[in-house]
């Protein structure tokens, strides 16, 4: 077994973390030819991943108590041997329906992941601490999005599309067995939970009030919700509508994670010398800008793959910023149950971009434009919640006093 604090087990939680993004981003190349094959239209196909996402948000709640009573490692090890059998069952999908289906049992167990993987960061550090290993463990998450697309293009032009889920079915097995021989369990014996209904409810409505809780969640959810805008739109506007080869577009999509892993280093750099809320306040400048930009472009019908992509590395640059300086604040009042906080969290999270996602697939004309607009939407949302939520109420730790006396 590794030491907590070792950096080999933040590489391993972030590889296992990385399975969230892995399970959207490697099929998207697909999209258009799943609608195809499944006779289904784009609304329908797009459903498949805006039911991922709440179905995340729906099992968190569940995942994050069960974890403050049972440990971190029991908890996340089922979750990916259910995520493995579900795959298979959307490799086998001769349907829309029965795709969707089991895309929704794949989140049931791909949910222990990314809320473990918080919780587990936030059991092992401080607050102040913990948002630089977050920004850390992003930025090695980050080599996921960043070949995910490509090996999805290859398997697809190779095999099939039914092939990238076999492949994820895979790697979900290859973490359990990661998970249960390599990382000690990061869990105090002495924090573990009730599961009485009562004491859940407790728990749930303490950190639900919590308005500092409430700011960067907030924040982070919106922040969140434009990227997936691009996760849901990309594929359609991209293939679709600018004619990029399915697979080529993980090349494509690389540019926007080198955005985002940029943002974490960044992130990462900026914090030996400043402020969590510092950093945090230039991120989301950046998301403005980024996100505006590319809506900008296409009110101004200027429809070229570069008009979509620089603006969007732009965002990620951001993006890359703001989530660790969120996560990070948003659990740093609640180290005795940091498993629901991470759960309210991330169903916080996961629904607000469900639904940003089924907005761009109801509303999208062809062209990028609605995909733009939501997403600079979205970033202009996140910075007014930050002046209003944010600013008023900083996270413990987190605040300039705090600071300079360390």
């Amino acid at each position: 077994m590794l030491a907590l604090t070792s950096i080999w087990t933040t590489i391993l939680l972030a590889a296992a973390v990385a399975l969230g993004p892995l399970a959207t981003d490697m099929y998207l190349p697909a999209l258009p030819s799943m609608g195809a094959s499944l006779s289904a239209g784009t609304g329908e196909v797009q459903l498949t991943l805006s039911i991922y996402m709440a179905g995340l948000a729906l099992a968190q709640l569940v995942c994050g108590p069960l974890a403050d009573r049972f440990g971190r490692k029991p908890i996340m090890i089922g979750g990916f041997v259910l995520f493995a059998i579900a795959s298979v069952g959307c490799a086998l999908a001769t349907n829309v329906e029965t795709l969707i289906l089991c895309r929704f049992l794949q989140a049931l167990g791909g949910s222990a992941g990314p809320v473990l993987g918080r919780a587990a960061i936030r059991d092992i550090y401080t607050p102040r601490e913990a948002a630089r290993i977050m920004a850390i463990l992003a930025s090695i998450m980050a080599l996921a999005p960043a070949v995910a697309p490509g090996i999805g293009g290859l398997l697809l032009t190779g095999f099939g599309w039914e092939a990238i889920f076999l492949l994820l079915g895979a790697y979900a097995l290859v973490m359990a067995v990661v998970v249960a021989f390599g990382i000690p369990e990061p869990m105090a014996p002495a924090n573990r939970q009730s599961l009485r209904p009562g004491r859940l409810w407790k728990n749930y409505r303490a950190i639900a009030v919590d308005r500092s809780f409430l700011g960067y969640t907030l924040t982070n959810a919106l922040v969140f919700s434009g990227l997936f805008a691009f996760l849901s739109g990309s594929s359609f506007v991209l293939i679709d509508f600018l004619g990029v080869r399915a697979e080529y577009f993980g090349f494509y999509f690389a540019s926007m994670v080198a955005g985002y892993i940029g943002g974490n280093l960044t992130a990462v750099r900026l914090g030996r010398h400043l402020l969590p809320d510092q950093i945090l306040h230039r991120g989301l400048g950046i998301c403005v800008l980024g996100g505006s930009t590319m809506a900008a472009l296409a009110l101004g019908e200027v429809f070229y793959v570069s008009a979509v992509m620089v603006p969007q590395a732009l965002f990620m640059v951001g993006v890359g910023m703001v989530l660790p300086q969120t996560m990070a604040g948003a659990l740093a009042n609640f180290p005795t149950m940091a498993g629901s906080a991470s759960a309210l969290f991330g169903s916080v999270q996961m629904t607000l971009a469900a639904l940003v996602g089924m907005a761009v697939g109801h509303l999208h004309t062809g062209s990028s434009l609605v995909m733009a607009v939501v997403i600079a939407a979205c970033a202009i949302a996140a910075l007014v919640t930050y002046h209003t939520l944010v600013q008023r109420y900083p996270a413990p730790g987190f605040e300039p006093e705090v600071a300079v006396q360390n």
